[in-house]
């Protein structure tokens, strides 16, 4: 069975960037404006969902920054940004939506989906990072 690892990095003008070590080509990708400087979470690398919501509406994203929900579908929110009072939350829709591709972690905003299940609270703060916000 192939083993896939997950390494976080980020592409820097065409050399993707790891731990300060550049190796291999990429494709640009590009930073977007930050949505919120602090994110609440359930822990400090914001890894265990918060809670579980189900989508009200449909929501069509404006930009990379932001992930399409389908009414219906159920969102496992990971963050819920701070600064503009709880706007925009992060997570990740897990339904047949999707197929078989991945399920993609973005932001969307909290007016369209309602929490179904609370999991873990969030009262770990933790600064967002310009990785937060960047597209590919």
């Amino acid at each position: 069975m192939p083993l896939l690892l997950l390494i976080q990095g980020l592409c820097v003008n065409g050399v993707w960037l790891l731990d300060n070590i550049w190796i291999s080509s990429c494709k640009a990708g590009k930073q977007m404006p930050k949505l919120s400087n602090k994110k609440l979470c359930a822990d400090s690398e914001c890894s265990h969902p918060i809670l579980i919501a189900r989508a009200l509406q449909d929501y069509y994203p404006g930009d990379c920054r932001f992930i399409p929900i389908q009414q219906g579908q159920l969102v496992y929110v990971y963050a819920m940004l701070k600064d503009r009072g709880n706007l925009f939350w992060a997570g990740s829709v897990q339904n047949t939506y999707y197929g078989e591709q991945e399920a993609r972690i973005g932001h969307f905003p909290s007016s369209v989906v309602e929490e179904t299940h609370a999991l873990m609270p969030a009262t770990t703060e933790v600064k967002t990072t310009n990785w937060d916000f960047y597209c590919n």
